[in-house]
């Protein structure tokens, strides 16, 4: 099949699906034909104003309608457009904006507010839309002509905001290309056919959901806290509708998967989950999967926002197999590398790496830093030099993203994740360490840090567990694994600090100022 643009697959959608629903979203409907239209409409107003191929456009709009609208818009005209995490603070949104310099600005009235009390992009920001694209002039755009964009030229189609859960958030810049070919990514591997609802419960799985056809419900929930989502938001949507896809981070299917356990809920339509964003842990999986109908499969994709997809591994794999060598410090297994991509282990180390060369890659079995090459490979940072001569490794035939991850392959060519490389402490690592203790029954997760003292294991109880129970029984399981003898101190936490984007991956960095203030 021949690569289209986003842009394209919704208008060969809207010929397919017509009056069928393409956003629901807060009581509200939009059709394939309505969204195809409005997308039109707003592009050739928006080109009547200059805003064209190459305009830098923050778009600072809750999940919804408007957002999707507003995206396929700017996708539509060639315009840039800037997506940053809300949750990322006031300080990181500002001085994200002032590095990307949008020369448009389109919010809804609370980052309107925002922006003018923050002076956020003061001194780029010349258009600024409301969240219906109103400012832009409807009607009277007639023979206004929008540049469809052009899946060879390299040219930057966005600018997607890392989270800043290990570092500062850092623009990776996409290409058409990268974005269509992450769509027939995940429609050749998950089978996605046009026609089925699905849930996104993450604004950009909303936008390949609708590029691929897929109705896309988009529930009432705070898209930066997805832990704290009501889960009846989730499973009533999916069950009114039929929807046949679930989208969600971890921590949200951990809130959904309890609620399903202690009421018996189940959702009979759906025939895949899909999450990415962490690891998700075997408790979680095995919670979620009996929520589900025969045949149906928990998928968990593999990669980062500078590099998705990478792999992936079903449920069945994960609880018939690797989730039992996790628990004896193995790490997680994260599946066999997508089609079309390539993952490579090289040795750890924090410096750049000036060239690609074959004579880096360490055997398999041997953990170290996970590199990644494909099609949905970014090549840069937007103004960021120093982090993408960090992050990328030039080659022949482009370049290689350095995931920042630590892993190794196995005999069998699975990819194994053994935690982030600046979360390393001395010589350990913190997911082989981490999957001995959480299998304990009144361990809801772990965290291993570093304080001055040594290792430290952090521990948030699931509820009823008792604190000096648990902690003499995880320092005798310490010393049943060599790598995890040299962790003799076990704290308590009453509750995680997460990533604002998924709420999954632990904030390992404010966790180890907090470890080192109990034990100084």
């Amino acid at each position: 099949m021949a690569l289209l643009s986003v842009s394209e697959l919704l208008s060969q959608a809207a010929a397919r699906a017509g009056e069928r629903p393409a956003v629901i979203a807060a009581g509200r409907v939009i059709s394939f034909r309505e969204l195809d239209e409005r997308c039109s409409r707003l592009a050739e107003g928006w080109a009547a104003r200059g805003v064209g191929p190459g305009t830098r456009a923050a778009l600072l709009v809750p999940p919804g309608i408007e957002f999707v609208s507003l995206a396929f818009a700017l996708f539509r005209c060639g315009a840039v457009p800037v997506l940053i995490d809300p949750g990322i603070g006031w300080r990181n949104m500002g001085r994200c904006l002032d590095e990307a310099e949008p020369e448009v600005f389109i919010g809804s009235a609370k980052a309107q507010a925002a922006r003018l009390i923050g002076g956020w992009g003061k001194r780029s920001i010349k258009t600024v839309l409301s969240p219906d694209g109103t400012a832009a002039p409807r009607g009277g755009a007639a023979g206004v002509r929008t540049c469809g964009p052009d899946l060879q030229d390299g040219k930057m189609a966005a600018i997607l905001f890392t989270s800043g859960s290990t570092g500062a958030p850092k623009g990776a810049v996409y290409t058409q290309s990268i974005f269509a070919h992450q769509a027939e990514m995940l429609r050749e591997h998950f089978g996605i056919e046009p026609g089925g609802f699905s849930v996104a419960t993450f604004p950009l799985f909303a936008l390949f959901d609708v590029a691929l056809g897929q109705s896309t419900i988009i529930p009432r929930m705070d898209a930066t806290r997805p832990a704290q989502v009501d889960p009846l938001e989730i499973a009533l949507p999916i069950q009114k509708h039929g929807a046949v896809q679930l989208f969600g981070s971890p921590a949200l299917l951990d809130t959904v998967g309890r609620y399903g356990e202690r009421h018996g809920v189940c959702l009979p339509s759906l025939k895949r989950v899909l999450s990415a964003g962490a690891p998700v842990p075997a408790k979680v999986l095995a919670r979620l999967a009996r929520m589900l109908p025969p045949g149906a499969e928990i998928h968990t994709p593999y990669g980062a926002t500078e590099a998705l997809p990478v792999a992936c591994i079903t449920a069945a794999e994960v609880l018939g197999e690797t989730a039992a060598l996790t628990a004896q410090g193995r790490g997680i297994c994260v599946g066999r590398p997508w089609p079309g991509m390539q993952v490579s282990i090289i040795g750890i180390s924090d410096e750049p790496i000036p060239a690609w060369s074959d004579g880096l890659c360490l055997p398999r079995g041997m953990t170290g830093e996970i590199v990644a090459a494909g099609p949905v490979v970014t090549r840069e940072y937007f103004r960021r030099s120093r982090d993408t001569a960090l992050a990328k490794i030039p080659d022949q035939a482009g370049v290689r993203h350095r995931m920042g991850d630590l892993g190794y392959l196995d005999a069998s060519g699975r990819l194994w994740f053994c935690g982030r490389k600046s979360h390393r402490v001395g010589g350990l690592f913190t997911i082989p360490c981490e999957g001995v203790f959480n299998g304990h029954p009144g361990v809801r997760r772990s965290a291993l840090v570093g304080a001055a003292s040594g290792p430290v294991l952090c521990v948030e109880l699931e509820a009823g567990a008792r604190e000096e129970e648990v902690r003499r029984e995880l320092l005798q399981l310490a010393q049943r694994f060599e790598h995890t003898k040299l962790i003799r101190t076990v704290l308590f936490h009453p509750r995680f600090p997460v990533d604002v984007r998924h709420n999954a991956k632990i904030a390992r960095e404010k966790l180890a100022v907090w470890a080192e203030g109990r034990l100084t």
